[in-house]
């Protein structure tokens, strides 16, 4: 199996399912849950979450990309989804 760690942190972006994580990682979907947890110490999904809308931060910071572009472009698929996330993470739009 690919490295967990390495793997993740390179493609945390895309919008993929756990399913698929799994697959890119040559896990099954249950083995890649256990690792990640052990690796991560968090869930795949929490984990995931938080690391796109920390990316989504920093963009919406640093660049001048428009929320609809730094929705895409760190992995959520749904703009609505990402503005409820983002608010309830960070308090803010």
């Amino acid at each position: 199996p690919a490295d967990l760690a390495e793997t993740m942190e390179r493609n945390f972006t895309l919008p993929a399912t756990l399913a698929e994580f799994a697959y890119l990682t040559g896990r099954s979907l249950s083995k890649f849950k256990r690792d990640f947890e052990r690796v991560f110490q968090f869930p795949p999904s929490r984990w995931l979450r938080e690391k796109r809308l920390d990316y989504a931060h920093r963009l919406l910071s640093t660049t001048d990309m428009n929320v609809s572009e730094v929705c895409l472009e760190s992995g959520f698929e749904n703009f609505s989804h990402f503005s409820r996330s983002f608010k309830d993470f960070y308090g803010t739009k």
